[in-house]
């Protein structure tokens, strides 16, 4: 396992890994693009060269987040298209940065109902992941249940990958902090949520950890403020085991 943190790359790719390896991180996490617009935004292959020459060097491993306003459930044509642009757009610039995979958020249903949500959601994945071979995996993200989110338990994110057209190109990042807030060790100790892992095949395609705190009770169906919360970022070693 690779410790690390997010760090801005607000002054580019090379930047930022600078800054990792003067933290002492073995991985760091960063955003595609502004985490709360949509913005296209245009790669600097120069800058991006030099950060994965330095990632190489140093044996770093790096995650992309994609932006959190994205939604693979929405019911709405016009926001479905947009969602399916900025992720495959995510997908080449964490591509173009040496990524291992892009988190995503589970999507929304927005009223329509659990069972229209992950339908919605695995249709808006096989339109995405059909558009792109690369070797960057999309990563989900499980969520603590704000509002119509889907993807709280390891069962759900299973099914839902199991039933697109291409699960080789879908793999998890897990949620400290969401999966407190979900729930999901109501009555269960971490050893139990490790062998349901284990048993269900997840843990074969967890690429990354986000270890947070959590300002929120059990179970709150929220997450914690960013004030309130702290985070560190944990990667498997690439392509090997734990």
């Amino acid at each position: 396992m690779k410790i690390g943190c997010h760090i801005s790359v607000g002054k580019g790719l090379e930047q930022a890994v600078l800054r990792a390896i003067e933290l002492g991180a073995e991985s760091l996490q960063v955003f595609t693009k502004n985490p709360r617009g949509l913005r296209p935004k245009k790669i600097d292959y120069r800058d991006a060269t030099k950060g994965v020459d330095l990632l190489q060097k140093h044996d770093l491993t790096l995650v992309c987040h994609t932006p959190y306003i994205t939604n693979l459930s929405t019911p709405k044509p016009d926001l479905q298209e947009v969602t399916i642009r900025s992720i495959l757009e995510d997908l080449h610039i964490a591509e173009a940065y040496g990524a291992v995979g892009a988190v995503v958020h589970c999507g929304k249903h927005v009223g329509e109902g659990e069972e229209y949500g992950t339908k919605r959601m695995v249709e808006t994945l096989d339109l995405i992941l059909e558009q792109y071979d690369g070797p960057v995996k999309l990563l989900l993200e499980n969520t603590a249940g704000q509002g119509s989110e889907l993807g709280l338990t390891i069962r759900d994110l299973m099914e839902i990958r199991a039933a697109t057209r291409f699960p080789e190109k879908i793999g998890f990042c897990f949620d400290t902090c969401h999966a407190f807030a979900a729930g999901q060790w109501r009555g269960e100790t971490f050893d139990d949520l490790l062998e349901e892992m284990e048993r269900t095949g997840y843990l074969e395609h967890l690429v990354a950890i986000h270890f947070n705190d959590s300002k929120a009770p059990l179970p709150a169906g929220k997450t914690a403020t960013k004030k309130s919360a702290k985070g560190r970022l944990a990667v498997k070693r690439w392509p090997n085991s734990w």
